[in-house]
């Protein structure tokens, strides 16, 4: 098991980057990741709290998530010899950091800039450019640091699809069980309470967390944080990612850059819930109080793609099984569904 050795949640907590660089023992610069906006808004003040300590930092701007910026960033690495790589920013800019740095053998902070999806804390990576979405093995940082004034100052909309992502578990456990039961498979059942307490958490907090307050993020960033460690503790994705990231990674495909991750998930819960006989009026209404898409056309994407997503999520991991089995959807099917989650 990979898990975070520091974690930090709190107004102001960037100022103590340098003291937990520091407590690790690393002497040498670090290497701090970050987005042409992330930078701004956290990256600076980072390097500014290592100085503060008498360490050195380098800074490589993460364009897109992909393996060709990988390896750009290794060969900064091999270059500058850092003792640590920072990722300063979204899912994105945090995936390319632990994967680069774990390629490279170094440790890797994560510095969060929005509650936007469950990477924070996982030791799993999403990058563009292979045949088909997936999540590759990398390595869980040995620190997260949270600043809860950043975080709430992001777009709100990163936050409502943080609770999407979250509020999925209840689908994505009820798959990994599923799979026990029918193919055998391993279960945990710690890491599947862990997955589901968060997903409860969040639900019970909506209206913390719609005020904007700075409780209702924290609340939220703790739900991510801690379904990163259950992914960490199963040694897999498996307990936050089932039919529903299947549905999302599929519409990914036919309908690229319509929405966020974790508000595709969020449509996809309801869908999975229906299918899974769970109560999806409940997850439906939880996304809604909380300002994430509930159908189509919140989601920004034509009724049709919302069918062929349903219909070719099975295929997207084959050596997934959920729901949706081996064989997936029909047409008929998927339409039936959609229409009576109100989704298209």
């Amino acid at each position: 098991m990979q898990l975070p050795r520091e974690v930090l949640i709190g107004n102001g907590v960037l100022d103590k980057v340098g003291e937990i660089y520091s407590g690790f023992g690393f002497k040498t610069p670090a290497l701090i990741l970050s987005g042409p906006n992330t930078i701004k808004i956290a990256g600076e003040a980072v390097s500014n709290a290592l100085k503060e300590q008498g360490f050195d930092s380098d800074s490589f701007i993460v364009e897109s998530p992909t393996m060709e910026v990988v390896n750009n960033v290794k060969e900064v690495i091999l270059d500058s010899n850092p003792g640590v790589v920072i990722g300063v920013g979204g899912g994105k800019i945090i995936d390319v950091a632990k994967l680069s740095s774990m390629q490279e053998k170094l440790s890797f902070i994560s510095i969060p800039t929005a509650a936007s999806h469950d990477g924070i804390a996982s030791s799993r990576a999403s990058l563009k450019g292979f045949e088909t979405p997936s999540s590759i093995e990398a390595s869980a940082p040995i620190a997260i640091i949270a600043d809860t004034d950043v975080l709430s100052h992001a777009p709100y909309r990163l936050t409502a699809s943080g609770c999407g992502d979250v509020i999925a578990k209840y689908t994505s456990v009820f798959d990994w069980r599923l799979s026990s039961r029918v193919r055998g498979e391993y279960y945990g059942e710690y890491a599947a309470s862990l997955a589901l307490m968060s997903a409860k958490l969040v639900m019970r907090n909506v209206d913390l967390i719609v005020s904007k307050s700075v409780e209702g993020i924290r609340i939220l960033m703790e739900a991510l944080i801690s379904c990163g460690v259950a992914m960490s503790i199963a040694g897999s994705s498996r307990p936050c990612s089932g039919s529903e990231h299947l549905f999302s990674h599929a519409l990914d495909v036919v309908a690229p850059n319509s929405a966020l991750h974790g508000e595709q998930c969020g449509v996809g819960s309801i869908l999975m819930a229906y299918i899974q006989g769970q109560r999806w009026r409940r997850i439906r209404d939880k996304l809604k109080t909380v300002g994430a898409p509930i159908n189509a056309e919140e989601l920004g994407v034509d009724p049709d793609n919302i069918i062929q997503a349903l219909t070719e999520a099975h295929a997207i991991r084959k050596d997934r099984f959920t729901i949706l089995g081996s064989e997936g959807l029909t047409r008929r099917a998927a339409e039936r569904t959609a229409k009576a989650t109100g989704v298209i």
